[in-house]
């Protein structure tokens, strides 16, 4: 059981860390075949004049790219589908391949102007090469089936899949009118001595003030671990607890086995030798065994490192390698020595202590009683270690501090949890209750007894699986809620003006309500508080949001605040009259305000379709994000944009599905232009997204769960050692099989239930505070699986103490006796 609890441990440890690390690896490795660049430039409106001018100016080979989401329709099988439409331009990707269905159905798509549709979408309606494809008011002939849309991964293309065209066959679509969503993107490739970096720095602000990105390889690398740092602290945070659960398993091992040896000590001293060669004896084995372990550990830890690119392999843009981390198996076998070492020393200095006496005294707590300054200075080692070990996985000192105070606090929790019920047990013992279960309450606080680090390791584990089921039911409810009710499920964008009349019949004719139906105008922010946007960019002491100043606006107008909106300061008003009023008052959501660090009162410069309007700001609004209706950050009054260019947004409530997929069809027939999503089919993809998350983290979850339970089975195994005396005992006295079976079950039962209930606890906390502070959930626990976790661990704990019990019960006393003391 020792040496199981290091092994564990350590190949949680090597497993994830050599993912880490290949993952890093292949990152810097795959960069640039994942930007397909050497600098790309976007944003959500054509090049500006200025930045069009600079990169025309650069050196190397050019391309373009616009992506917009529309509907699709296949004849073939008279099916509608929301997709992601991608038309390109040029020698795009200029690194890398897009990987197609039959090899050459790129460059067919090129010579034939077709298409190339995502692989999954072409097995859910049996399309193949040679069908078509009809986007807007354009068809195009199928070339191949696309593997991978270039730079996304699987959970993008369940929202939205991907077909490529060429830019020259969109305009053919229609698709792209005034205010359509479509991403502009333009792709550089440069000569080697290029220092794509440097180009950025330089021009960035300006390509900000035309609200325009500039991206480089460099910047992908970054972009792409910073987007799995959460990953990797999970990963670290289940490598280090399952490592805390083998130390703790060693720590209670080698306690266990040390009392065991006191006699044998005690002889050694009798002999005399001296406290300090005992202690190396004993030292020497446990290093010993725990090195082997520790090997063997690094050695499982790389095997299983396999499997996990392929867990994870719907959530990463390309192919983790699952090659040998020699850093990862360095590491683990060094951290993994000293923390395994320094835990084993914790029960290890008490053997210097032993006197020769106890060669004659039967007790096993006549050990000194004062303190000993080796002790506290152990238990700080192991407290810098896990720091240190966190700090190095982790490369940032706020996250291992924040990681070290969160294990320190959960293991003190759970420790002072277990010493008050302990004392209380004591103080208020039931007295006039049954012997047996007196018998079995009482071995709870008796000398030896094992209550505390049963309730610690099995607490931990318990906490940290029902905190899995807590937040996975939590989220899986947040989701099944948006569909509930009368919140809507379909939402219809790009309707024109003259659609909107005919729309409004069709959604009538399937007895489908009309939730909401805005009018949308794009704008661009151009000045506010007397200065421009290119002015507030240029400034280096601004305390003004990129994301606020340089996103394109989508506003509408009305009279009134819908039930999502809720005035926090101002005062609303709804309506202009341009007789009666000299300025025009809108108002802000509070976050977008804070983004532009503008308060009432202040002047705001908008850029309306080329005409200049300008507005102050009269109140500000808390927006609520809980309901699937459009919402605006910016609110016009009424009298004001109506006869600016615009397209509208439809929101209604389809009863099922049958009724979404004919509807849906009439309206693309009808209308090709108007996209219609459909939040059923969204709904059901994010829930197969947590079903898939749910089951990584229980995978990873299972190194802890694992761990947890060999910590389980040595210290109930080993304490059978402290209990076979009392046992056989009670056996002379005259206790019967059933009075002894009934006192371990009790015992048992109850380290079981209480180790669970303290762990529950727990996780009830850490789960509160992560669904409300985190997560943003409505906290409304599912007590079924909470039960169910609870009546395992109680269950497995009681199996296990009374499996130990087997030879106490089955054998006479003295053949117990002597086989076992």
């Amino acid at each position: 059981m020792f040496m199981s609890s290091i092994v564990l441990g350590i190949t949680a440890l090597v497993a994830i860390n050599s993912f880490n690390y290949n993952l890093q690896k292949d990152i810097d490795k795959q960069a640039a075949s994942l930007l397909g660049a050497d600098l790309v430039t976007s944003g959500n409106r054509p090049i500006g004049p200025k930045s069009a001018a600079t990169i025309d100016s650069l050196p190397g080979e050019s391309a373009s790219q616009l992506e917009l989401f529309s509907m699709a329709f296949f004849p073939k099988v008279d099916e509608t589908k929301f997709v992601s439409i991608k038309a390109l331009e040029g020698n795009f990707p200029f690194y890398g391949k897009l990987s197609t269905i039959p090899l050459d159905a790129q460059e067919k798509y090129i010579e034939q102007n077709g298409a190339l549709v995502d692989q999954t979408l072409m097995l859910e309606y049996g399309l193949k090469a040679g069908d078509s494809i009809k986007l807007g008011d354009a068809k195009f002939a199928i070339t191949g089936e696309l593997i991978n849309a270039f730079g996304s991964n699987g959970i993008g293309s369940t929202f939205a899949p991907s077909v490529y065209i060429r830019k020259n066959g969109l305009d053919n679509t229609d698709l792209v009118r005034p205010g359509s969503l479509v991403n502009y993107t333009y792709y550089q490739k440069l000569p080697i001595d290029f220092d794509a970096d440097a180009f950025k720095k330089s021009k960035r602000d300006a390509f900000r003030v035309e609200s325009m990105r500039i991206e480089t390889v460099e910047d992908r690398k970054e972009n792409l671990s910073e987007a799995f740092d959460s990953l990797n602290y999970f990963l670290n945070l289940v490598a280090m607890v399952s490592l805390l659960l083998g130390c703790i398993g060693v720590a209670s091992s080698v306690f266990i086995y040390v009392k065991s040896k006191i006699s044998t000590i005690a002889v050694f001293r009798c002999l005399g030798m001296s406290g300090k060669d005992a202690f190396l004896i004993y030292f020497l084995q446990i290093f010993g065994l725990g090195l082997i372990g520790v090997v063997f550990g690094a050695i499982l830890g790389t095997l299983i490192q396999v499997s996990i690119p392929l867990i994870l392999s719907d959530f990463l843009p390309f192919k983790v390698s699952s090659g040998i981390s020699w850093r990862a198996i360095s590491e683990g076998i060094g951290i993994g020595s000293i923390i395994t070492i320094l835990f084993a020393l914790f029960p290890l200095i008490g053997i210097r202590k032993v006197s020769p006496l106890r060669t004659l005294r039967s007790s096993v707590d006549q050990e000194t009683k004062t303190r000993d300054p080796l002790k506290w200075l152990v238990g700080f080692l192991i407290i810098l270690s896990i720091f240190g070990f966190l700090w190095i996985l982790t490369q940032r000192i706020m996250v291992a501090l924040s990681f070290t105070l969160g294990l320190a606090l959960g293991f003190g929790v759970l420790f002072a949890m277990a010493s008050l019920i302990m004392y209380l047990i004591k103080k208020f013992f039931p007295r006039k209750w049954s012997f047996v279960f007196r018998q079995g309450l009482s071995n709870l606080f008796r000398p030896n007894n094992q209550t505390q680090t049963l309730i610690v390791s099995i607490g931990l584990g318990t906490a940290v699986l029902t905190t899995l089921f807590i937040i996975q039911g939590l989220l899986l409810n947040n989701v099944a809620g948006m569909d509930a009710g009368n919140q809507p499920n379909m939402i219809l964008y790009g309707i024109e003006r003259t659609q909107a009349d005919q729309l409004q019949k069709i959604t009538a004719s399937y007895d489908m309500p009309i939730i909401q139906q805005v009018p949308i105008v794009t704008m661009r922010l151009e000045e506010w508080k007397g200065r421009t946007k290119e002015e507030w960019m240029t400034d280096t002491t601004r305390n003004v949001r990129g994301w606020a100043a340089n996103r394109e606006a989508r506003v509408t107008y009305r009279d009134s605040l819908d039930s999502s909106e809720e005035l926090v300061e101002g005062n609303f008003i709804g309506t202009y009259k341009e007789a009666e009023d000299d300025s025009i008052f809108i108002s802000l959501g509070d976050s977008y305000a804070r983004g532009l660090d503008v308060e009432i009162g202040d002047e705001l410069v908008w850029n309306v379709q080329g005409a200049r309007i300008t507005t102050y700001v009269s109140s500000l609004r808390k927006i609520k994000f809980d309901q699937m209706t459009a919402r605006f950050f910016i609110l016009f009054p009424t009298g004001v944009l109506e006869d600016a260019p615009q397209f509208r947004v439809l929101v209604t409530k389809s009863p099922d599905n049958l009724t979404t997929i004919n509807y849906r069809k009439e309206v693309v027939k009808a209308f090709p232009n108007v996209s219609v999503v459909d939040l059923g089919s969204i709904l059901a993809a994010v829930s197969s997204i947590l079903d898939k998350v749910s089951y990584i983290i229980k995978f990873m979850a299972i190194f802890s769960i694992l761990t947890g339970l060999i910590v389980l089975l040595s210290s109930l195994l080993l304490s059978k050692y402290q209990r076979i005396k009392e046992s056989v005992l009670l056996r002379t006295l005259g206790a019967n099989k059933n009075q002894i079976l009934s006192i371990n079950a009790i015992e048992y039962a109850l380290i079981g239930a209480l180790a669970a209930a303290a762990g529950i606890f727990l996780s009830i906390i850490s789960s509160y505070l992560l669904a409300t502070f985190q997560l943003d959930l409505d906290f409304n626990i599912q007590w079924l699986p909470i039960l169910a976790v609870f009546l395992l661990v109680t269950l497995m704990t009681m199996f296990i103490g009374m499996f130990n019990s087997r030879d106490v019960i089955r054998k006479a006393p003295l053949e117990v006796l002597r086989k076992e003391v």
